[in-house]
């Protein structure tokens, strides 16, 4: 009971932060204004846009580029420059098999029985060939990772994306995904284990390897997004729904290598 009641409390918690965050984003969309029907040309782009609460979105991309700029881009940078490639590797793969579990949940939730049986293969192998999974044992004979999350799922039953949104430290994540997010934190065993062994400090840590991880491998290409787009925000947010959409259609198998969405 103790293990539901932390869980729980945990899922509250995140439920309600990302109520509130909507509510507020909810409370200033009269600032984008929508094109009157008079100009057919900005109602469509206004439309395709689909970022009601734009002025909100940018306030909190730029904070979410802010704290990158000052604490995790150096981390990352200093992470990469010290770790040996192998070490780099090996933390990335331990973190993927840690997901396993999400995804294989998704995977099942989907219908997608064929992939199901490769992330369930995936865990068995790594977990004991790859030694808890720091060697990637089982892409090596024939289960190549896939990842999948609840916000894929939402999307594979039909559920459309909502309005854009970003949210500060989770970055973009458009309601359909934050949704997922908040599942995804409930399909995952550790948010149970780590709190009944009083080991919630562990969970952060992973969290934050994680982060490091991601934008570790991502430095140079958010580089030169920035340095390429005339607009960083909207460049990142057309790249966020390519990437998502590469997702969902099961055309992004390393889905999780990137610093656009929400950590995992």
């Amino acid at each position: 009971m103790t293990i539901v009641r932390r869980g729980q409390a945990r899922l509250r918690g995140l439920v309600a932060a990302g109520v509130t965050l909507l509510l507020l984003a909810g409370a200033v969309s009269g600032c984008a204004t929508k094109p009157p029907a008079s100009d057919p040309e900005a109602l469509v782009e206004f439309q395709k846009r689909n970022d009601p609460v734009e002025p909100l979105n940018r306030y909190f991309f730029e904070v979410n580029r802010f704290l990158d700029y000052m604490f995790l881009k150096p981390v990352a940078t200093v992470y990469r420059s010290l770790a040996p490639t192998f070490v780099q590797n090996g933390i990335h793969n331990f973190l993927n098999n840690l997901r396993s579990p999400v995804i294989l949940a998704n995977d099942l939730l989907q219908g997608d029985f064929g992939r199901a049986r490769i992330t369930t293969a995936r865990f068995i192998t790594n977990t004991i060939a790859g030694v808890a999974g720091f060697y990637d044992y089982a892409s090596h004979i024939g289960y190549p990772r896939h990842d999948e999350d609840f916000g894929q799922t939402l999307a594979v039953w039909g559920a459309g994306e909502g309005p854009y949104l970003v949210l500060p430290l989770l970055g973009p994540i458009p309601p359909r995904d934050l949704a997922g997010y908040v599942v995804d934190f409930a399909f995952d065993p550790l948010t149970y284990v780590l709190p009944a062994n009083d080991a919630e400090e562990v969970g952060y840590g992973l969290k934050g390897t994680g982060l490091i991880d991601a934008r570790a491998r991502s430095i140079e290409s958010l580089d030169d997004v920035e340095a390429s787009s005339i607009d960083f925000y909207a460049a990142i947010r057309n790249l966020y729904r390519q990437h998502r959409a590469a997702a969902i259609d099961n055309r992004d198998d390393d889905a999780a290598d990137t610093t656009l969405s929400a950590p995992r």
